[in-house]
Parts: structure tokens; C-alpha cells; sequence
């Protein structure tokens, strides 16, 4: 069953994903016209999941693009110019941003405050529209559904939130996520007043997602035989294709947007049930599905990604939490076929060796004795 930690570790500590062809921009493969009024926009990160997506819709919309960030991974091969600045937000090392000006900065991988400080004391005047992602987990309380951007904030218990840092962070991830992100939030508006869009995802899905979280059901279900699926099927299920997000970023920017926003999706309903449907179309996988109960699954200590039970208490809500602020400001979505069938061409074209180990899930051993055990248990 997925948790809390599952949920904070995945969002926080993603792995940085390979370098991908050109990528399709639009909706339904219709080609990306020109923005009215061309921006230059600045992106902190910009090399991971979602930041090429944002840097390749923005030049296709005629932005001018800027990437700050350590240069430690490789970058895509871009389809215009791209300027790229270096520096570490870890050692306040942000020489490279002084004295320039942008219309549009987009904050991709903050999760202290302190960054989003440093970034002020040097962008404070110098940017016109500051976007910061952030995440579901800032909220209080997952445990119902519905949660909207109203909702209250995780609060920080810590001595110095300033003082945080990565090592702590990973060390105590569970507590302390969620908190510092709602304090960075805050520290945006600090430091770039009323021109800032929060924006807070939960599973972001696609090609490029390194973590394999999603992966595991259509890569499961293609394999076909005696398939473990928990709870009755019933379960809500929320993802939001890394395209999808990006874009929409780019044109919250155009837009100057502000406020808050949850990031999720698909825009209808999606259950255990048919998203495992989904997979099965795209596929062509037949596997035999045993549904086992949350109950057991949390006896046996298994975690499955992606799915919420509504029996996982202070997380339930996880599950279903409202997009209907972000549908209003814009925010679109490809067919979840479509999702699926790009997520798995990407993942076919990783090396074999990579291929076969995920990194979520569990394995068809696990999977087996499990069923075993379960089948026992109920006679069968």
C-alpha cells in the first residue's frame, strides 16, 4: 500500500532521467503555434523529469529560454538555443544570476527554503512572474478526499527550517517534506510578492519518470499470468503525464497566472480498475488479476505504487484530491492510452539491463508467494 513516505521519497528524490529524442509537444499531436508575446524565461533545474518538457514547449512557442543549475547531468539535445548558466544553491553559488532580468522564472527542484531565499536576494526585482513547484504533501491532512488549495499546511516542528539541508532532508524525509515545501511556498511569496504561482502535483507519470512507480503496472500487465492487484479495484488512482505538467507551466507564464493550484490528474475519474484496463488495451498483456485486500497487504509489509486504499487512513485522500482550480486555469490532459503507450516506447528504448529491474514494485517471486499465502488464507 502506498504511504506517505512512498509518496514524499519518490517526489523529492527522483533519479535524473536519460536524454530523450524530440519530443511531441502538443495535445493530440497537433502542431504548437506561437505565443502572443514572446517571454524570456528562466528555469532552475530544468535537466530532470519535467524541465526538458518545459524548456521544448517554450521554444516551441517562441521563448526565449535560460537554464540555471549545476551541470552535473547531461542535457537533452534542444530544438533551438538554449543559454545555460551554472552555479549550486547548495553553497549559495548564484554569481552567474546577478544582475539579470527575466519576465518568467520557474522554480523545478526546491524542496528547502533556503533556496528559494538565496534565489530572492538575487532575483527579487530582476524576474516579473515567479512559478514554484511544489507538492500535494504540503497539505495537513490526506486523510479525505477532495482536498483543495485551501486546505491547511503541514507544519514544520523542526528548530531552524533555514538550517535544513538535503542530508537531513533524505534522513528524515517523512516529517519533513511536506513541511518544507509549505515553508518554501511561503518564502516565495516572501521574497517575489503577489506574482507567484504555486503549483503542488502528486504522481507525476510519463516518459523519462525514472522511478518506476507507474511503469510497474502496464511493464506487470504486459507480462501477462497470475497478477496481484490490490484492493477491489475500486481504489482512486491520480497521475499526471510529465508533459502535461510542463506545458502547462509554460503557459501559466504566458498567461501571468497566479495563485495556487493542485496538478492533477487524468480529468475524470481513474480507478485501480480501469487504469489496469488501460494498460491491458495499450499492451495487449492478459494477465489473470487476483484482487487481495489492503488488510493483508499491510500485514505483509507490501508497498505497491501508485495505488491508495481507502482503508490507508492519514493517506486516503491521496487518491482524490480536487484539479477542478487548475482545470478552470487551463490545465490539460493527453488520452491516458496515450500516456501509457509513450511511457512504455520510452521504457523499451532503455538498455535491457535497466529494463529488467525495476525500481518500484515487487517481484514476480514476491508476487507468487504472496498469492500463495493469500489463497490459503481465503480456501481457494
Amino acid at each position: 500500500m502506498t504511504t506517505r513516505r512512498d509518496l514524499l521519497k519518490f517526489s523529492a528524490l527522483a533519479a535524473a532521467a536519460a536524454a530523450l529524442p524530440p519530443l511531441a509537444f502538443a495535445q493530440g499531436g497537433k502542431s504548437v503555434g506561437k505565443a502572443a508575446k514572446p517571454l524570456s524565461i528562466l528555469i532552475l533545474g530544468g535537466t530532470g523529469f519535467t524541465g526538458p518538457f518545459q524548456v521544448n514547449y517554450a521554444l516551441a512557442r517562441g521563448h526565449k529560454v535560460t537554464l540555471f543549475n549545476r551541470g552535473k547531468r547531461p542535457s537533452p539535445e534542444w530544438p533551438g538555443e538554449v543559454e545555460q548558466l551554472h552555479g549550486d544553491r547548495n553553497t549559495g553559488d548564484l554569481k552567474s544570476l546577478e544582475g539579470r532580468k527575466w519576465d518568467v522564472c520557474i522554480d523545478n527542484p526546491t524542496s528547502l527554503p533556503f533556496w528559494v531565499r538565496d534565489a530572492g536576494k538575487v532575483l527579487k526585482g530582476n524576474v516579473g512572474h515567479y512559478l514554484f513547484i511544489s507538492t500535494i504533501s504540503v497539505y495537513a491532512d490526506g486523510s479525505k478526499p477532495g482536498i483543495t488549495e485551501d486546505a491547511p499546511l503541514a507544519v514544520y516542528k523542526g528548530k531552524d527550517a533555514m538550517a535544513e539541508t538535503q542530508e537531513n532532508l533524505r534522513a528524515d524525509i517523512e516529517n519533513l517534506y511536506g513541511p518544507l515545501k509549505a515553508l518554501s511556498e511561503a518564502e516565495a511569496r516572501k521574497q517575489f510578492g503577489e506574482r507567484v504561482t504555486i503549483v503542488r502535483p502528486g504522481y507525476i507519470v510519463g516518459p523519462r519518470d525514472e522511478t518506476d512507480r507507474f511503469t510497474y503496472w502496464p511493464h506487470r500487465v504486459a507480462q501477462g499470468g497470475d497478477m496481484l492487484v490490490p484492493g477491489d479495484g475500486s481504489d482512486p488512482v491520480q497521475i499526471i503525464d510529465g508533459r502535461d505538467l510542463g506545458e502547462w507551466m509554460i503557459r501559466l507564464a504566458e498567461a501571468g497566472t497566479t495563485g495556487n493550484f493542485n496538478a492533477v490528474g487524468p480529468e475524470k475519474p481513474l480507478s485501480t480498475k480501469s487504469m489496469l484496463e488501460g494498460c491491458q488495451r495499450v499492451t495487449g498483456g492478459k494477465p489473470k488479476y487476483t484482487h487481495v485486500s489492503a488488510q493483508f497487504l499491510e500485514e505483509k509489509k507490501i508497498e505497491l505504487p501508485i495505488w491508495v486504499s481507502d482503508d490507508a487512513g492519514p493517506y486516503a485522500g491521496y487518491g482524490a484530491v480536487s484539479n477542478a482550480r487548475a482545470i478552470a486555469a487551463g490545465l490539460t490532459f493527453r488520452p491516458y492510452d496515450t500516456t501509457v503507450k509513450d511511457l512504455m516506447a520510452w521504457f523499451h528504448s532503455l538498455p535491457a539491463d535497466r529494463q529488467a529491474k525495476l525500481r518500484a514494485g515487487i517481484t514476480r517471486e514476491q508476487e507468487a508467494e504472496l498469492l500463495k499465502e493469500w489463497r490459503a488464507r481465503k480456501g481457494a
